[in-house]
């Protein structure tokens, strides 16, 4: 049979004092120190689709596509092109370029739109 080992007396595990949040101290003390949450960077290609998706729920059209996009120190810039009028010949359509700002998570910060013009005159534009 195991012999028990006899036990120390007043002998206690060390632990770390827990961590507790004391009432004198400031809010912005703790901000400082704590890096906040951020969502990784939107690549071009979720920046794209995120616009697109944007455009085509204000304006209730599909997107043909994407016609720039660039990289910004707050987010996104991006042009996207739609169909604003079908019309027969395809060369007769009415196109429309939107620009569409976004934040680095891909949220709307603004669109408008920038060109209308017809497709089989596109290359008119400026």
């Amino acid at each position: 049979m195991p012999r028990e080992r006899p036990r120390e007396e007043g002998h206690r595990e060390e632990r770390p004092p827990a961590r507790t949040h004391e009432p004198h101290e400031s809010h912005e003390v703790r901000d400082r120190h704590e890096r906040p949450r951020r969502r990784p960077a939107l690549d071009a290609r979720d920046a794209a689709r995120s616009a697109a998706r944007h455009v085509a729920g204000l304006t209730g059209r599909t997107p043909e596509g994407v016609t720039s996009l660039e990289r910004r120190e707050d987010g996104w810039s991006i042009g996207i092109e739609i169909v604003e009028t079908h019309r027969i010949p395809d060369s007769t359509d009415i196109l429309a370029e939107y620009r569409v700002e976004l934040d680095g998570r891909g949220e709307l910060v603004s669109y408008r739109r920038t060109e209308r013009y017809y497709r089989g005159r596109a290359e008119d534009r400026t």
